[in-house]
């Protein structure tokens, strides 16, 4: 059975987390986090975004982004998980898949300060 189509809403940010395959510590080195800093910085510019939150752990990121169309989170989350997925494996001398899962989102609107602040 096919997964779902994301359904993203005008208007709102989302709070998008994604983890590191077999939940490893990859992300803990300073050159993993560089990788991760770069790429965020290119597909912001490319998919015409903003970031409002940036958290890198040790074994997972959470990022609270909006795409000026809603439709191109999809994107922006498939290039920048990509493209961060092939620079980590060339680091730690690997092939394979370096994300466990698909990215979870999860919106949040501009106007609930509350949850923009809890994000």
């Amino acid at each position: 059975m096919p997964r779902p189509n994301r359904r993203f809403r005008p208007g709102y940010a989302y709070h998008v987390t994604v983890r590191c395959n077999n939940r490893a510590f990859d992300l803990r080195r300073r050159e993993a986090r560089a990788i991760v800093l770069h790429a965020i910085r290119r597909a912001l510019r490319r998919f015409d975004a903003r970031l409002y939150g940036l958290a890198i752990m040790n074994n997972h990121v959470h990022y609270l982004v909006q795409t000026s169309e809603p439709a191109d989170l999809s994107r922006l989350m498939h290039w920048l998980n990509w493209n961060v997925a092939m620079r980590m494996n060339r680091l730690l001398n690997r092939t394979g898949h370096f994300w466990e899962a698909r990215y979870h989102a999860v919106p949040v609107s501009n106007r609930d300060q509350r949850h923009v602040l809890n994000v």
